[in-house]
């Protein structure tokens, strides 16, 4: 271990610690640590507050390469920022979590956290100590979390009626580029989630939708496609473009003859030995095609190559193939056709083909790209969701979007109780927070309705964005909630006439509010614990 010091004593021999470098260092400590930590987190909360709700605007991030991203994506936002500041770094990790978790409101999670920590700024100032505001973040964040409770809603999850979920899927599309056919895609996600979701067990398996894009046509083309999209083609030109009733043989072996797995040279000294040779790999080609033709497979799909004397000999034979296919994609294909990956030729049986009622080669204008269809499977649950766009950073953004959207469903299938958005949820736990507040004696009251300040961010930079006043705004529609006892008046972004969200069917998970107020407070009292920082000079 390298030393960090020399030991030395004072005059009367009590040891102390010469510590090296340290006019290379630098140190904040008290309420100077504090303020550097919260001009931090205020700054990343201020980028991303422009682009919370439906009228939130888009970022343009560009990276060293040049590659250019627009989004308006919290997580992908953060994700793509060069962030330097330790601190700010915390909040680039909450709003993954966020993702990582529930998929949605990663934007709302960090501007929460940043205006707890604006309001905290002011009481630091106060002289509190940074552990009862910690301690009041923490009461007023379970207060918050039983008014959530309180004011949420059961929701239906029922097959047979899916626009309720809908209706949900479209309050989270309503803030993305795709809001301009934002129905069509609420249906393609909804219909996703319910072809894979096991409602028995409250569970869907994110591993059976596969998002897959591709540049051109308009964003109504996109589908949802009950199968597999796979981007390749049939290995010659010449092969049937549909097969119906498809049997098909999935290999993870090479299709070519043996090769030992040592290494070994093979000498040729004469014509006749290169015409035994060729024979050979010709005579074992027959034999692989004969096998596969011998479990009654009509298609091969390959995740290695052949060479063209092969893809020649399978044209002859009339055994479409497909070469080149990637492992996740075999897998895919393998759930949904209900076969069995071979990963050798011993091993070819008829039990281990996949059925598929078409597979058909799609092709795009005038590019020559084509693609395969993979329908009619024997396992409908596996299904792709097709996305087309007018350019990548569309088809890019429509993915995130789109994920957003089947994040939101599933929530809803794993926990049916929603609250209601445009800030009227934020407004309620606000007014029940400082109701609670003016009830305790303590210090910690003051935090208390600090943290219901903070709340109210949510609606303001929601009226803000939609062009209104923001606080006049926001004081009318908590006057009227407590007035009229509804917890549903929100911030009428849309300009609809009415501030009932329930009228205006924009709804959110209770599961995504309670995370977002939870993992908020946890960061913040995370931060506000911090009072010491050592770093090398050029780094603050």
């Amino acid at each position: 271990m390298a030393s960090v010091g020399t030991l030395a004593f004072d005059e009367f021999g009590r040891p102390f610690l010469i510590l090296k470098d340290q006019d290379k260092q630098k140190r904040l400590t008290g309420l100077d640590a504090h303020k550097s930590h919260i001009l931090a987190a205020k700054a990343i909360a201020d980028v991303l507050k422009t682009s919370l709700g439906p009228k939130g605007l888009d970022k343009m991030m560009v990276s060293p390469d040049g590659d250019v991203t627009i989004t308006n994506d919290g997580a992908t936002i953060l994700q793509q920022m060069d962030v330097e500041h330790q601190i700010a770094k915390l909040l680039v990790q909450l709003s993954k979590s966020q993702d990582d978790e529930i998929g949605d409101g990663t934007t709302g999670v960090v501007v929460l956290a940043g205006a707890l920590l604006e309001q905290a700024e002011q009481l630091l100032a106060r002289g509190i100590h940074p552990i009862r505001i910690a301690d009041g973040y923490d009461m007023a964040a379970h207060i918050a979390i039983e008014e959530l409770d309180k004011i949420s809603e059961n929701f239906p999850v029922d097959i047979n009626n899916l626009e309720p979920l809908i209706q949900t899927a479209m309050t989270t599309l309503s803030s993305k580029i795709v809001n301009k056919c934002h129905r069509q895609m609420a249906e393609i996600a909804v219909n996703a989630v319910i072809s894979v979701a096991d409602l028995g067990r409250k569970d869907v398996d994110f591993e059976l939708i596969k998002v897959e894009g591709k540049v051109g046509g308009t964003m109504e083309d996109s589908v949802l496609v009950k199968g597999v999209v796979v981007d390749k083609d049939f290995s010659h030109p010449q092969m049937p473009k549909t097969i119906k009733d498809a049997k098909m043989v999935i290999l993870t072996c090479p299709f070519e003859p043996p090769k030992p797995k040592t290494k070994s040279k093979v000498e040729i000294q004469s014509v006749e030995d290169y015409k035994k040779l060729q024979e050979y790999e010709a005579a074992k080609f027959e034999e692989m095609i004969k096998q596969v033709k011998d479990t009654g497979a009509n298609l091969v799909i390959c995740q290695w190559g052949f060479d063209d004397e092969a893809n020649h000999l399978l044209l002859q034979r009339e055994l479409p193939a497909v070469r080149w296919v990637g492992g996740p994609e075999i897998e895919l294909i393998a759930i949904a056709t209900g076969g069995r990956i071979v990963p050798r030729f011993s091993e070819l049986r008829a039990d281990k083909l996949g059925h598929a009622g078409i597979v058909r080669e799609l092709s795009f204008g005038t590019t020559k790209d084509k693609m395969l269809i993979i329908e009619e499977c024997k396992n409908s649950r596996a299904v792709t969701i097709f996305l087309r766009g007018g350019n990548k950073m569309i088809i890019e953004e429509a993915k995130r979007s789109i994920h957003d959207a089947i994040c939101v469903v599933r929530n809803l299938v794993k926990d049916n109780r929603i609250v209601y958005g445009g800030g009227a949820s934020e407004i309620a736990c606000s007014v029940a927070v400082r109701q609670r507040a003016d009830q305790i004696s303590s210090l910690e009251q003051y935090a208390m309705r600090a943290f219901g300040d903070a709340l109210e961010s949510i609606p303001m930079a929601l009226a803000e964005n939609s062009g209104q006043h923001p606080i006049k705004t926001v004081a009318d529609v908590k006057s009227r909630q407590v007035l009229e006892k509804n917890p549903r008046l929100g911030i009428d972004c849309l300009f609809k006439g009415t501030n009932d969200m329930k009228e205006q069917h924009v709804i959110e998970t209770l599961l995504s509010k309670t995370q977002q107020i939870m993992l908020a407070t946890q960061v913040v009292r995370m931060i506000l614990k911090i009072d010491d920082v050592r770093a090398p000079s050029d780094r603050f």
